[in-house]
């Protein structure tokens, strides 16, 4: 358990609970759970320019990121095609993937195939035909927000001159004060209920990259933990639950930096079925599949199954959904391309 080993290293409370947000975060899961403690340490287990456990922002946002890697394929000669969704894999009479078959009919053959996608929109989307058990749920909706002024915290007012401070530059964590915080909101989301006093991650990426919103203006990302794929009795993720929802949200970061909620002039609210229809993540799960132990290693995404190539021959896992997992680092990209690079030499 994370809070065994959290109780043997740390005697402040707080320090203790923002130290777990890394355990739970992308989880539905509490600082109580066990193996929470692998969910950290793959957290921290990255480095950023040399430094081991950093994290950074994308200049541009994380848009340019993909961008980036567009642009370092296209100079490889590859050929890119964006907004045309695939339809489906091509197999052959012996069900080797010869290919996709795109929405507007058009097919694009080749001798292997690679899916980004998570494995439950691969095997029972893509193909059909496949059934697998599709991993536990993760919900932890995003909400982009913009303001017209930095928000201004208690505990660290802003200057005269509204510059963004050092904690303006870093994540922030609220509700955050004891890990007893995070078990009481996650247990709310397992009986079906959005938590009263969500986890919230809050970032302000425009405090390092001015670009990202006009001058003076900013942009407040907030990652927030937890809500329940599906509410309580049924109940539909319709307008009126979105909104209550992240109105709860607004009033905790208030309650922290009053005059946060007039500050705001525009917000996107994702809940787990938006995630689930926009980005095809299953349950609104951002790692394609529960990153507990018994969804890792050689158990991701299904036993015999661990090694990027899928039940399909010439069709292959290169997504979170594969080892070692979210993040972003593009480990599981790269194992991929390496073992479909073995393959296609003996074809």
């Amino acid at each position: 358990l994370l809070r065994q080993i959290l109780d043997q290293w740390f005697e402040s409370e707080p320090l203790k609970a923002t130290l777990a947000t890394d355990a739970v975060i992308g989880a539905m899961a509490s600082p109580h759970t066990p193996g929470s403690g692998y969910v950290l340490l793959h957290h921290v287990m990255g480095e950023l320019d040399g430094q081991r456990g950093a994290w950074g922002y994308v200049a541009g946002g994380m848009g340019a990121l993909s961008q980036a890697i567009a642009n370092a394929a296209a100079a490889r000669g590859a050929h890119i095609f964006a907004e045309k969704a695939v339809c489906h894999v091509l197999l052959g009479r012996d069900g080797q993937a010869q290919g996709v078959a795109l929405q507007d009919g058009t097919e694009v053959r080749s001798k292997l195939v690679l899916s980004n996608a998570s494995p439950q929109v691969t095997f029972l989307e893509l193909i059909p035909q496949v059934r697998l058990h599709p991993a536990s749920p993760v919900i932890p909706p995003p909400c982009p927000v913009a303001v017209d002024r930095l928000p201004s915290f208690l505990a660290a007012p802003n200057s005269r001159d509204g510059q963004p401070l050092p904690h303006h530059q870093c994540s922030i964590h609220l509700n955050c004060e004891d890990t007893q915080l995070l078990h009481q909101a996650f247990t709310e989301a397992t009986h079906g209920h959005p938590s009263s006093r969500p986890m919230i991650e809050l970032c302000i990426p425009s405090a390092l990259d001015p670009g990202l919103a006009p001058r003076g203006c900013h942009v407040v990302s907030l990652f927030t933990q937890y809500t329940p794929s599906v509410l309580a009795g049924g109940q539909p993720w319709d307008e009126q639950a979105r909104n209550a929802y992240a109105d709860t949200v607004f009033d905790c970061i208030e309650a922290y930096a009053p005059g946060f909620k007039a500050s705001v002039v525009g917000r996107d609210i994702l809940t787990p079925p938006d995630l689930e229809k926009i980005f095809g993540l299953p349950g609104g799960n951002i790692f394609h599949g529960g990153m507990s132990l018994d969804q890792l290693y050689f158990a991701r995404p299904a036993p015999s199954y661990s090694g990027y190539r899928s039940p399909i021959p010439g069709l292959y896992l290169c997504g979170s959904g594969a080892h070692p997992g979210g993040g972003v680092m593009g480990a599981a990209g790269r194992n991929a391309a390496q073992v479909a690079l073995e393959d296609f030499k003996r074809l």
